[in-house]
């Protein structure tokens, strides 16, 4: 590592956080201590926007994970309900997405992921019962409680037979990434007709939503899966490349597929607004047991950059927020109600997507302080927060590096307006409760913080099922605990 990495458990007092914040000239808004109740931000009802004809009774929000526990069928385990019956003890009112949910077989991003068709119909609806009935027991009422579904397919990265065979559907050719993920053929482009009939297993896969009890789908534009591709397909001939307007088609075809089938359910998006070109760990500074820092990959032979979606194309690991503040104004006219910002993808650039003190063991120590990945991504939500419409919600991501600070900086965004929703992801495996008991009593429990130890990566990188291995310990009774320390004991020893 390059730099001196100051950990946020290190820093005892939110004045030694603000002035961590000031030494990196990072502006992020965090108060003075954590309000309770009433007097909270977070815990004010989102009246501006109804999601099924509900109001959400908070600003939380459970946003979704790929999960690595279901059965082939792609119906929920044990493992998977007790996750969902934990979203449902967080007191979050918006449970966006929950789960990345497969539109079609061949789309998933490994053998064991939850899949959203007609024969997956009965499991939706438990994981839902699910969540109903343990978020009624701790908080009584459910009727300000909204669940979405994520639809997906996972294009460059889907591995739906074997966790270590890549079968991979992509939108156009990549100079850097199609040798990492196995693409050698133009035969793995998807063709338009291929595209027209993955269009209708997404409208399809929205009517088993609304037939499961879905209060909104979430049709996924995120982490270098297939509909973000998409919006990076500058060099795809034909009417799903090029322009905005046809990179954007998918998403119009999509919704109006949806409308015309009759279904009123709500839509949301959560999209990458911005992207980097791929990195990797420094050569130079890689060592047996340690990685090296992450670097960008040599870019000089592909620029202009016309291979990523909110990028500068002569600079592209600089964000270019042109044509995301487009895709804002395309959600609104297109009526989506509900805009979930993220960044970048895991597979190739995760620091810029989930900032992290500890990389997974297919990752790249961090080159810098991961505080500046985190206000990158909420500075990118408050700008795409100003241009959205009333009617339209936001939902920020990249808060769980915060850690004790999580909470004060949560209420102090929602305050200001630089977002409607702060999204809880990995955090919520160790912690599901930890916004609750912020505006319960204003204390956390902080041996059950997540401290990004990408434990929740490393498992089902190497194919064992979802969680939070170091601090929950559902998991660490489990034999995969014993088997990922194996694992990382072969990786150090590398």
């Amino acid at each position: 590592m390059s730099f001196k990495l100051v950990r946020i458990p290190s820093l005892k007092t939110v004045n030694e956080f603000r002035q961590h914040l000031a030494a990196l000239s990072l502006n992020l808004p965090c108060d003075d201590s954590i309000l309770t109740g009433a007097a909270s931000p977070l815990a004010a009802p989102a009246s501006a926007v109804s999601i099924n004809g509900k109001t959400i009774g908070n600003r939380i929000a459970i946003s979704p994970m790929e999960g690595w526990d279901g059965t082939p069928e792609g119906l929920p385990t044990a493992d998977t309900l007790r996750r969902w019956e934990r979203f449902g003890q967080s007191g979050a009112k918006l449970i966006f997405g929950g789960e990345a949910m497969a539109v079609r077989p061949d789309g998933r991003a490994n053998p064991n992921q939850i899949m959203i068709r007609p024969q997956t119909l009965h499991g939706l609806r438990q994981l839902r019962e699910t969540l109903l009935r343990a978020h009624a027991a701790q908080f009584g009422s459910t009727e300000d409680l909204v669940i979405g579904f994520q639809l997906t397919h996972s294009g460059r990265f889907c591995r739906p037979h074997n966790m270590k065979q890549w079968e991979p559907r992509v939108a156009f050719r990549h100079p850097l990434l199609d040798r990492r993920f196995g693409v050698h053929s133009d035969a793995q482009v998807l063709s338009d007709a291929d595209v027209e009939e993955l269009i209708q297993a997404y409208v399809t896969a929205a009517q088993v939503a609304a037939e499961a009890g879905a209060d909104f789908v979430d049709i996924k534009h995120c982490h270098g899966y297939l509909l973000h591709e998409f919006l990076g397909a500058h060099t795809r001939p034909g009417k799903y490349g090029g322009s905005f307007e046809n990179r954007t088609r998918i998403l119009r075809e999509i919704i109006h597929g949806i409308r015309a089938s009759g279904n009123p359910v709500d839509i949301a998006v959560r999209l990458s607004a911005f992207d980097f070109v791929p990195f990797k760990p420094d050569p130079a500074q890689t060592t047996p047991g340690k990685l090296g820092p992450g670097i960008p990959e040599d870019f000089s032979g592909c620029l202009p950059y016309l291979y990523a979606f909110g990028v500068n194309p002569s600079h592209p690991v600089e964000y270019d927020l042109t044509e995301p503040l487009q895709f804002v104004d395309l959600c609104a006219e297109l009526g989506v109600k509900i805009l979930n910002v993220s960044a970048g993808s895991p597979y190739y650039n995760p620091h810029i997507q989930r900032p992290a003190a500890y990389p997974p063991s297919d990752g790249y120590q961090p080159a810098y302080d991961p505080l500046v990945d985190v206000a990158r991504q909420i500075t990118v939500t408050r700008l795409l927060k100003a241009r959205a419409p009333q009617n339209m919600l936001i939902v920020g991501s990249a808060y769980s590096y915060l850690q004790e600070y999580l909470p004060h900086v949560a209420q102090a965004v929602v305050r200001q307006g630089w977002t409607d929703f702060v999204g809880i992801g990995r955090a919520v495996l160790s912690y599901p409760s930890m916004l609750a008991d912020a505006l319960r009593s204003g204390q956390l429990q902080t041996r059950f913080i997540c401290r990004t130890f990408s434990d929740c990566t490393t498992a089902p990188r190497n194919g064992m099922i979802s969680g939070c291995y170091p601090l929950d310990k559902y998991y660490t009774s489990k034999p995969e605990f014993q088997q990922l320390k194996a694992i990382k004991r072969q990786f150090a020893a590398a």
